[in-house]
């Protein structure tokens, strides 16, 4: 488990093994939420990094039967 000090600013550090286990490059944007005491950093993706992501996923067992048209 890797930590981090939240500075008199209330920055943070994203420490070295946690950007790149996650792809997280210089620049990027990151969103932030939180749900309770839990602190969530997605990071942003372009639409170009997202082509492709749905190809192999049957579309028809998303969503219930009488949600159908």
């Amino acid at each position: 488990m890797t930590y981090s000090t939240v500075s008199p600013k209330y920055q943070i550090v994203i420490p070295k093994d946690v950007r790149e286990s996650a792809g997280i490059r210089q620049g990027q944007r990151l969103m932030v939420y939180a749900k309770g005491n839990v602190i969530y950093l997605i990071p942003e993706m372009a639409l170009s990094e997202l082509k492709g992501i749905c190809k192999d996923m049957n579309l028809t067992d998303i969503r219930e039967e009488e949600d159908r048209l």
